[in-house]
């Protein structure tokens, strides 16, 4: 069967949260995060550079939209229920839909880490990925640096699998660093 004709939810919630794919309309909210983020983010994501305008985030929200459908990336901004505010985003990216097998991407807006959201958030795609996608493992790569989710990926079970060194460029300052990556497996999930 085509992955074109998987049928899945387009969100997800928790305790707290309500994850859903990016729809058309969502720039503006992006933007003003990933603006008021950008000391946090910087070191760890090009999101920064990939997102300085408001029609850019639009572009980037209709783009993250279309690869959804398409199934090449599923991508999903996570909002507090209470507020509506949005707090980050996830991505699970396939990277081999035969077995199938997913990287995990997110970020948290500054003004809402150390709350717990992030780390809700994911539990929630691990068990999305798990049984709505019937992942088989799901990785989380991350600069070696990257102190919160490399603690993040050891809580929420991930095994460190190995460190690539020399494997990125820091977007920050170009500078050579290590990935950690982080398994799990649905034999362990």
């Amino acid at each position: 069967m085509s992955i074109l004709l998987l049928d899945f939810p387009a969100m997800f919630q928790t305790e707290r949260l309500q994850v859903r794919k990016p729809f058309p309309g969502d720039g503006a909210e992006l933007y003003e995060a990933v603006r008021e983020s950008v000391s946090h983010l910087r070191p760890w994501l090009p999101i920064p550079e990939q997102i300085s305008s408001e029609e850019q985030a639009e572009q980037l929200v209709r783009e993250e939209h279309a690869r959804f459908l398409l199934r090449e990336q599923l991508s999903f901004h996570i909002y507090e229920k209470d507020s509506g505010q949005l707090l980050g985003a996830i991505s699970l990216i396939p990277t081999n839909w035969d077995i199938p097998k997913f990287e995990l991407r997110f970020w948290t807006h500054s003004r809402y880490t150390r709350k717990g959201y992030m780390e809700e958030a994911v539990r929630g795609a691990v068990q999305f990925a798990f049984f709505k996608l019937r992942a088989k493992r799901l990785e989380i790569r991350c600069d070696s640096l990257n102190e919160a989710a490399c603690s993040l990926a050891a809580k929420l079970g991930f095994a460190l699998e190995g460190v690539l060194r020399n494997d990125r460029l820091a977007p920050d300052t170009n500078e050579l660093r290590h990935t950690s990556v982080y398994a799990k497996t649905d034999e362990n999930r």
